[in-house]
């Protein structure tokens, strides 16, 4: 295996690939970069066993085909490189990894590609669409953050794709908040499958160089993305999601319309004396106002501020915990926001507020808190 590389060009792959690899992996193989040469192109492949991911460049002068395995330490050595290009030649008997430029070298020690893990193959039965890459950055950043850390609740530990007709739908909850975004898409099956956090976060950052659609194929265990230079393969969550639209309100009737950033900030400025156990804030809505009280009693501390809102309904007075607020207000991307409620039992739904109609729709709902009388 011998080639010449754009230093820059091999770094940025290897940092990108890099995200994949574990610090606690059970297989001593996946701390490295798996390097495959072939046809002019360099391809690497790296693997914590749930995912894989594959990027490629083209090389040049290449004299010696063939694959290896290169310690992470490949990756820091080529961060001290300005742009250049680099001679790399793999000894087969060895498995030495010598990198030359023209005023020195460096040699680092690989290993031997062939006990690398095969990346899973998709079934007979698996399902193949061609996603808009706006659609799907979209789709991802407005759902991960709703998404839960607790292992005793695994399906809820990714974003959930539901496709119909003319529809696709990414869902995401952690039992307490609800995030739901639909998008227009032509589809022409229903179909659904569960992305975990990990790969759907390396997506997202994959996807934010991307300028072309993304072709998806999934089957009941599997799914891959693949983009121009890059492919994404993961296990998928298995389980039953739960049925995210019976726990959305059908009609709130009373709404809050309200500077988004206003009541964010309000929130988090309340917030301060909250009860650090229940991060409790109390809101009373009425006569076009929002009053929020936060209080400790234990350290008998309070907060109270008052915020302008147009408000068509009858008064409500509800309570909601300030992080779950302050994480949906941050995903709402337009400066006004409506907030529709029907009493202190029932959830509150929040929904940003657009000047034209849009292709998509976002819907957040959050979960109350018991408000001690």
């Amino acid at each position: 295996m011998k080639f010449t590389v754009s230093s820059s060009a091999l770094q940025s792959l290897l940092a990108t690939t890099s995200k994949v690899i574990s610090n606690k992996s059970s297989l001593p193989i996946l701390e490295y970069f798996l390097m495959d040469l072939k046809d002019g192109q360099l391809t690497v492949t790296t693997s914590d066993l749930e995912t894989f991911m594959i990027g490629s460049i083209a090389v040049d002068n290449v004299e010696r085909e063939g694959s290896i395995a290169a310690p992470k330490l490949m990756l820091e050595s080529l961060k001290e490189f300005a742009e250049m290009p680099l001679s790399i030649e793999v000894n087969e008997t060895t498995w030495e990894i010598k990198v030359t430029w023209n005023s020195g070298h460096i040699s680092i020690p690989g290993a031997s590609a062939v006990s690398y893990p095969a990346i899973q193959s998709l079934g007979d039965e698996s399902k193949s669409i061609t996603l808009d890459v706006d659609m799907l950055v979209s789709g991802i950043n407005r759902t991960i953050f709703a998404t839960t850390d607790d292992d005793m609740k695994p399906v809820m530990m990714g974003v959930y794709f539901d496709f119909k007709p003319e529809m696709l739908t990414f869902v995401a909850t952690d039992a307490h908040k609800l995030v739901k975004h639909s998008s227009e898409n032509v589809c022409d099956f229903d179909s659904s499958f569960i992305l975990p956090k990990k790969p759907a976060n390396l997506l997202k950052n994959l996807l934010a160089k991307e300028e072309e659609p993304v072709k998806v194929l999934f089957d009941a265990k599997n799914a891959t993305f693949e983009m121009q230079n890059y492919k994404l393969v993961c296990r998928l969550i298995e389980g039953i999601f739960p049925n995210y639209n019976a726990v959305i309100p059908a009609a709130n009737p009373n709404k809050v319309l309200v500077d988004r950033v206003e009541l964010l900030n309000g929130i988090k400025r309340v917030a301060v004396c909250s009860n650090p156990t229940t991060n409790l804030i109390r809101m009373d809505i009425a006569d076009n106002r929002v009053s929020l009280t936060a209080q400790d009693i234990d350290f008998s501390v309070s907060a109270n501020e008052t915020i302008s809102c147009s408000y068509d309904g009858q008064p409500v007075t509800i309570g909601f915990k300030s992080t779950f607020l302050v994480e949906i207000l941050s995903n709402i991307e337009t400066p006004t926001a409506v907030v529709e409620l029907a009493d202190s039992t029932r959830p509150g739904v929040f929904k940003p507020v657009y000047d034209d109609k849009q292709p998509s729709q976002t819907l957040m709902l959050l979960m109350p808190m018991m408000i001690n009388a």
